[in-house]
């Protein structure tokens, strides 16, 4: 019960710093989202098991649901026009320039979230296979306990930049 509560309130008091006042609406997926990766990171220290997180899918699901729902609620949050207005920049005279250049930065943001997270924790997996397969009982244990912290530092780098892209799509910032 303790750790629960004490995950509880870390993602609650990440909520509140990253995303200000409006985070506890947000604690529903940021939470599920933590709880889901780092189970699915750590399913691969059970033997003969692979993380669902060491396949592309599961990670560009988890992204592209981010990346919607981050644009959803900057819209739903802010309207449509002031939101698209966000893409413009603070200067008018820049908007033809930084249109696009705000455009391929949010639509690199599901595609960073989906590699970053495969490409560790499939190269984690690949590196245990090994070690298992040259001594099964004791070289794989520091291994063991290098995902172990390895899987909870990318869910906390997937939920933190998840967080950093809802502050900002729900920023009210005048531009």
């Amino acid at each position: 019960q303790h750790l629960i509560e004490l995950f509880i309130e870390g993602i609650q008091a990440l909520l509140d710093s990253v995303v200000g006042p409006k985070g506890h609406k947000y604690f529903n997926l940021i939470a599920t989202l933590a709880f889901m990766l780092l189970f699915s990171n750590l399913i691969g220290l059970i033997p003969f098991c692979e993380s669902p997180t060491a396949n592309l899918n599961t990670n560009a699901a988890c992204a592209i649901f981010v990346f919607l729902y981050y644009q959803y609620q900057g819209i739903r949050d802010q309207g449509l026009w002031k939101y698209c207005k966000h893409f413009a920049g603070p200067m008018p005279i820049l908007a033809p320039l930084m249109v696009p250049i705000e455009l391929i930065s949010h639509i690199a943001r599901p595609l960073s979230l989906t590699l970053r997270l495969f490409g560790n924790i499939k190269g984690e997996d690949i590196v245990l296979i090994i070690l298992m397969a040259l001594l099964p009982f004791f070289l794989p244990i520091p291994m063991m306990l290098l995902m172990i912290f390895s899987s909870m530092l990318q869910t906390y780098i997937f939920i933190m930049l998840s967080m950093m892209y809802l502050a900002g799509a729900v920023a009210s910032e005048e531009h």
